[in-house]
């Protein structure tokens, strides 16, 4: 391959994936679910389904912990998440999604759906099922986390 042909892939990625973040952003508010943000859908992927410490996730966000910190606690006060106690260790807190956190992360799939739905009507079927079975092997397992 090129360098041309790479750096071609490559933008064409990272607009997709930028395009995608934002119509599920959108798709999420229309929804009825204000002063949320991307970032805040990023922090979700990691706390479903079982929680998070802050510091689990500031690192899958590649962030400060006073920065998750800040995070969590804006999402606490909009009723998203809460924190209970570790189930392992005592000195932490979990925090995990409550039912608003979760009927976001629920309207935030329908978002998501309807984008690959868009993606099928350019692409087909078949052009999907390429991506879905493609892409999980060039980027397997990484967090899911905005470009900062």
């Amino acid at each position: 391959m090129q360098n041309s042909d790479a750096l071609a892939v490559t933008a064409a990625l990272l607009a997709a994936a930028g395009e995608l973040t934002q119509r599920i952003h959108e798709g999420v508010v229309a929804r009825g679910f204000e002063g949320v943000r991307p970032a805040h859908g990023f922090a979700f992927a990691r706390l479903a389904p079982d929680g998070a410490t802050v510091t689990d996730l500031a690192v899958h966000l590649g962030m400060t912990k006073q920065a998750a910190s800040q995070l969590v606690e804006d999402l606490v006060r909009r009723g998203y998440v809460e924190r209970r106690p570790h189930p392992d260790d005592a000195r932490a807190r979990l925090v995990v999604l409550t039912e608003s956190g979760w009927a976001c992360t629920r309207a935030a799939e329908e978002a998501a759906a309807e984008v690959v739905g868009a993606w099928a009507d350019v692409l087909g079927e078949d052009g999907v099922r390429v991506l879905r079975d493609g892409l999980p092997r060039v980027a397997p397992g990484g967090p899911i986390r905005p470009a900062w």
